[in-house]
């Protein structure tokens, strides 16, 4: 608290001044303050001084009846050196201080089984994704269903107007009527040539003119056929139908719009299937291996929530495993197919993804709260018989749950602080408050 040179002239100062006023000190003064006087020498008397400096003040006080004046100087610098080394008698003796009683929360160590969980955070993807789109160019006469709406697959959507197609339609069935009659005819009159030549009286070049006209004729209706079914084809491309079930998007295009067929923004609206759902996750490729362990063995087991989400996280199983490692970031994608029942999960959400690959038979566990980092690694305070707390390093594993696994260091009932760690050093007494598990009796 003070150097030790400013104690050296404080006590100099001190018993130059109690010389000074020797002659009203008391008897009981006058031996320390004639010794110091002679040797110079502080180190022995000196400690005695300032206690029997406070003994005479609290004794006698300033002003008594015998009539000695402790000057003011004298009671300061007698106090500084006393406040300064303390009374001692004979040997120098250290203060001590008396440890207070820490209050602490407590949790015992457990043993049980605990899943071997992976946690990653995952994006909804829908089952299957459907851009509706026109296939015909035409002018949009209806819509059959509201943005947003859930329809079934099959179930109409929009309505192009269809006259232009049902008049085309009507043209090519025309024609391939007539090409049809024109092949009759052209038919009879191969069949006519084919028995003059036979008789002799036609010629071959007539028969050869004949057959040309026939299969030309057969060729037409051919060809108007496929005309008219091309035509028809159109004409129902006019009703668009719900390719798949699912949920509608945004409408892009609403009645009296002109649409045309394979235009790149031509997209009507899109229907997302959500029954069933995928949840995509990647892990590390190091982790590929205890997946396609465990994939043989059983159907690994997969559960999604949204962030801050208080119920039951919804439960699906494992369905895919990416065929190759992305060679950028080292990961794996997998997917996990759910139910989706409840429509809880919606596509491009982010979720907490949880992947239960086994578990940890008989694993030591305790709060992730007890954990503490130092600069020697990670460590817990361990409450010993006597409520006394000592740190004892440990080697934590995996944390499930708001439970961390502990691989070595602790051993199952003994207790570990949870919470008061900072009012902590080792050896230190301890107040139990509150046990977040029970405990062991002592």
């Amino acid at each position: 608290m003070f150097s030790p040179r400013l104690l050296g002239l404080v006590r100099l100062r001190l018993v130059r001044d109690a010389q000074a006023h020797l002659r009203f000190a008391p008897p009981g003064f006058k031996p320390l303050l004639k010794q110091s006087a002679k040797t110079k020498t502080l180190s022995r008397t000196l400690p005695a001084l300032p206690c029997a400096a406070r003994r005479l003040l609290r004794t006698r006080g300033v002003g008594n009846r015998s009539g000695w004046q402790a000057p003011a100087a004298a009671i300061a610098a007698l106090f500084t050196i006393a406040t300064a080394f303390g009374c001692r008698s004979g040997a120098s003796q250290a203060p001590t201080f008396d440890k207070p009683i820490v209050p602490v929360i407590v949790a015992a160590v457990e043993q049980k089984n605990v899943p071997y969980q992976v946690h990653e955070i995952g994006t909804v993807e829908s089952y299957s994704t459907v851009s509706v789109e026109a296939r015909v160019d035409g002018r949009l006469d209806q819509v059959h269903f509201k943005q947003g709406d859930e329809v079934r697959k099959g179930q109409l959507l929009f309505t192009i107007d269809p006259r232009p197609f049902q008049a085309v339609l009507d043209q090519v069935a025309a024609q391939l009527t007539r090409d049809r009659a024109q092949a009759v005819q052209a038919a009879a009159d191969e069949r006519r040539y084919a028995s003059l030549l036979e008789q002799g009286v036609g010629t071959q070049a007539q028969y050869d003119q004949a057959h040309a006209t026939a299969a030309a004729a057969r060729a037409t209706v051919a060809a108007d056929e496929a005309s008219l079914q091309t035509a028809r084809l159109n004409l129902s491309y006019t009703t668009i139908t719900a390719p798949i079930d699912g949920r509608t998007g945004d409408l892009k295009l609403h009645p009296g719009n002109l649409v045309k067929a394979n235009d790149v923004s031509g997209v009507m609206v899109v229907i997302n299937q959500i029954r069933p759902i995928y949840v995509s996750f990647s892990l590390p490729e190091r982790q590929l291996g205890d997946v396609q362990r465990y994939m043989t063995e059983h159907q690994l087991q997969v559960t999604a929530a949204a962030p801050n989400e208080e119920q039951e996280p919804a439960h699906g199983v494992l369905a895919f495993v990416d065929n190759q490692v992305d060679p950028n970031t080292g990961t794996i994608m997998l997917k996990g197919l759910f139910a989706n029942q409840d429509e809880r999960l919606w596509p491009g959400e982010f979720v907490t993804v949880r992947l239960t690959l086994g578990e940890h038979l008989d694993a030591l566990v305790i709060p992730a709260q007890a954990v503490q980092t130092g600069q020697k690694g990670s460590y817990v305070y361990v409450v010993d018989g006597h409520m006394t707390a000592q740190p004892r390093p440990i080697v934590p594993g995996d944390t499930i749950d708001n439970q961390v696994i502990v691989a070595s260091g602790l051993h199952k009932g003994e207790t570990v602080v949870t919470d008061g760690q900072l009012r902590l050093m080792p050896g230190s007494q301890v107040r139990i408050k509150q046990s977040l598990t029970p405990a062991p009796a002592a």
